[in-house]
């Protein structure tokens, strides 16, 4: 498909991160961008400030004129419509030209050359530190990423079409569409089993991503991996580790070793080892993309962090109110390692909202293992996202797994109510859910209380 002969972009379900970053892209290419969503979001809130026209319901009687027009207008819609979305049913059945957005991506990034995150856990923050980096050594790039980049506002930074950085998602292996000249992969755990099956389909998704990679083309793998491509991590055995970590003034201060040159008393600011990983992978492909040192060493103790990746909503003497996007086991345990290193002798709350029903139901042990680490479990109705329910599969059934002090479920709406009357000094909200639209009341009412 030639874009350039394409003069009106439809994106059903425009708020989403990977959509919304899309459809601003194509608004700088001077395309007549619109779009449909469900859910009035902080995406398309900005998109709405851009010039963007959104509807927020599925009726093609409201559809702009200008989308109507077959031959020069490209449908775009995820995974996550359903296929009983009016709209898209309409634009299928008139003919329209309609393809997932993962397949765009991949025609997109085919303008230049790419740049790929990927990884079961750790690709959001791996993505957006390298966004920063490459942005702070004006090496032109344009950036799609997962999360909102505090230091920006934005999940998109657009500088051209010779360079494209991409989060690299293997949900419905979307990340096969791509075909990388750098590339990383920080993790590969079982996950997204509705698309893979068991672990093995996972990592046999890994592998054909891997065999993606352009001739020539850079890839690094975090340590644990075992890929016959060079390694990162804490191991001195790795092709490029971190070593001498300390902190100081509540960052991090480290060296890196690589197989070239030795980079001493790098800073990040923020928390978790995990965070480490994801700051290494970030600066060996910046090193690799020729960016200078000089640049980078401020850039990375300047990173502010990703929106609902450790987020501090309060943090005072008396309460500490983090949010955080993990909505899978590890990415649980990450979490509490990272507090339990910042506050080792505290009791730690965590309201955790669960994400689809499979993901549940195909780790509900783990899940359990996980939150039992917190000193008090507040758990929320699991969010369906895309699917319907599965019989059986709820919250009440995984909380009766959980071997906690206190443990209770509760609904959305008394949140902040229910954290409130726990009376911990530590606070943390966990899911990939809508838990995060109650951050601010959360935030308030532990504000008022301290």
């Amino acid at each position: 498909m030639n874009l350039n002969n394409i003069e009106n972009m439809f994106f059903i379900g425009i708020g989403g991160m990977g959509m919304s970053s899309l459809a601003e892209y194509f608004l700088n290419e001077e395309k007549h961008v619109g779009g449909y969503d469900r859910d009035i979001s902080e995406n398309t809130d900005r998109l709405q400030k851009l010039g963007i026209k959104i509807l927020f319901n599925d009726s093609f009687d409201e559809i702009n004129p200008k989308f109507i027009n077959k031959h020069n207008t490209l449908i775009v819609y995820t995974p996550a419509i359903p296929s009983s979305n009016r709209l898209l049913t309409e634009f299928s059945n008139s003919n329209f030209i309609c393809i997932k957005r993962a397949e765009l991506l991949g025609l997109v990034v085919k303008r230049g050359k790419c740049i790929a995150v990927a990884g079961t856990h750790g690709k959001t923050t791996t993505t957006s530190i390298l966004a920063h980096l490459l942005n702070s050594s004006n090496i032109s790039t344009t950036s799609f990423v997962g999360g909102i980049l505090e230091d920006y506002n934005s999940n998109f930074l657009y500088n051209g079409n010779k360079l494209f950085l991409v989060e690299a998602d293997e949900y419905d292996k979307s990340f096969l569409n791509l075909s990388p000249e750098y590339a990383c992969i920080t993790s590969i755990d079982p996950d997204h089993l509705d698309i893979y099956t068991d672990f093995q389909g996972v990592e046999n998704g890994f592998i054909s991503f891997i065999n993606n990679l352009e001739k020539n083309g850079f890839l690094i793998v975090q340590e644990d991996l075992q890929f016959n491509h060079p390694k990162y991590g804490f191991n001195p055995n790795s092709d490029y580790y971190i070593k001498n970590i300390r902190v100081k003034n509540s960052n991090y201060l480290f060296d890196i070793i690589t197989p070239d040159l030795n980079y001493n008393d790098i800073t990040f600011p923020i928390p978790g080892k995990h965070n480490l990983l994801n700051a290494l992978a970030a600066f060996i492909i910046s090193i690799k993309l020729g960016c200078e040192i000089n640049l980078l060493k401020p850039a990375l103790a300047s990173f502010k962090g990703v929106k609902r990746r450790f987020t501090y909503h309060v943090r005072n003497e008396n309460k500490i109110y983090i949010d955080d996007y993990a909505h899978h086991p590890e990415e649980i345990n990450s979490v509490f390692q990272a507090i339990k290193e910042i506050y080792p002798d505290q009791d730690i709350l965590v309201a955790f909202q669960p994400h689809l029903f499979s993901r549940t139901r195909d780790f509900a042990d783990e899940f359990a293992e996980s939150l039992s680490q917190f000193d008090a479990v507040l758990l929320l109705d699991i969010y369906p996202a895309r699917e319907t329910p599965i019989d059986g599969i709820n919250s009440l059934w995984l909380l009766d797994k959980i071997d906690s002090p206190i443990k209770k479920l509760v609904c959305k709406s008394e949140l902040s109510t229910e954290i409130l009357s726990q009376d911990m000094k530590i606070n943390i909200t966990m899911g990939a859910g809508d838990i995060g639209e109650e951050c601010i009341k959360i935030k308030n009412s532990l504000k008022h209380a301290s």
